[in-house]
């Protein structure tokens, strides 16, 4: 009778190993070329600039500039107007987006089984639509003599800028909740799906409401998934540029081409041709993006082992 033998444990190991990098590692070499080496390329660029001799008739030299170039960006005035721009942006537009989306959540949770599939798709439509095609809609819409919703407010007495003063503040935040609301509820709704049926169902036995039941028992077991909503639309708001630079095309607006840091540092990089100090700008803006994520992961950690 033929015996059999099964392979050793370290073989089992090793081709479980192989197994994972051959399924991992294209992303890992994809994520490593198109995040890594550009990270570690604009840290190295900031760390230089280029000075001319002279006259200038020799052109530049590239020297290295230790942190010259972070404290320039540090004094400059439209740097540090620009991200205080974009953190008003996101004080106005992380907390709106992350309650809509929780609130609409629980509503599509809650909702009759037949209307859950119309309503996701209905939210999630304007996520796919591209952010400069949204943005050059909205211009539209935003634009006095041609969009209907002006005229519909003058109608009523109501002589709204969209465009002008403060409002565009109001205006990019529309802009941006519209795009991203959907693809936010749609990620909590999946989120209230791993819920527990028998926890509802014994909450609904000691008598509680269907609002007690929303915010008390479904809530709480998706702070997770809010958590990383939260830090998704964190990271996306201080990357503002596509619709601040679309509706600076009206002419109508405030906004400058150095309103945000980002538009900064194309106008550094494209319009003065000062790559160096825009790489400056994206690294500080990088830092600032990881600071406020590790802020908000601690302070729902505390709130989690409360």
């Amino acid at each position: 009778m033929a015996s059999t033998t099964s392979p050793p444990r370290s073989r089992i190991r090793r081709q479980r190993r192989n197994g994972v990098l051959l399924l991992l590692g294209p992303f890992f070499l994809l994520f490593a070329l198109t995040y890594i080496l550009p990270l570690f390329y604009a840290v190295g660029l900031s760390f230089f600039r280029e000075r001319f001799s002279g006259l200038g008739w020799g052109g530049p030299e590239l020297v290295f500039a230790w942190f010259d170039n972070y404290t320039r960006a540090l004094t400059d005035p439209d740097f540090l107007s620009g991200v205080g721009r974009v953190l008003l942006y996101g004080l106005i537009f992380v907390p709106l987006l992350v309650v809509l989306a929780i609130v609409l959540a629980l509503l599509l949770d809650n909702a009759l089984t037949y209307g859950r599939r119309f309503f996701q798709t209905l939210l999630f439509l304007p996520h796919i639509v591209p952010g400069l095609i949204a943005s050059l809609i909205w211009l539209y819409l935003y634009t006095p003599e041609l969009s209907p919703i002006v005229d519909a407010f003058s109608a009523l007495g109501w002589d709204i800028d969209f465009l002008g003063g403060n409002n565009v503040m109001f205006s990019l935040v529309n802009i941006a909740v519209w795009g991203a609301l959907g693809f936010n509820v749609v990620l909590i709704f999946v989120g209230l799906q791993a819920v527990p049926r028998t926890t509802i169902d014994a909450a609904r036995i000691d008598g509680a409401g269907e609002f007690r039941i929303a915010f008390n028992v479904k809530l709480p077991q998706v702070l997770p998934t809010v958590l990383v909503a939260t830090l998704f639309t964190i990271i996306g708001s201080l990357q503002l540029y596509t619709e601040p630079m679309i509706l600076r095309t009206s002419g109508e607006s405030p906004i400058s081409n150095t309103w945000t840091p980002n538009m900064l540092a194309y106008s550094s990089a494209f319009n003065s041709n000062d790559y160096h100090y825009a790489a400056t700008v994206s690294v500080l803006i990088a830092v600032l993006a990881g600071v406020l994520s590790f802020a908000v992961t601690r302070f729902a950690n505390r709130r989690a082992l409360r």
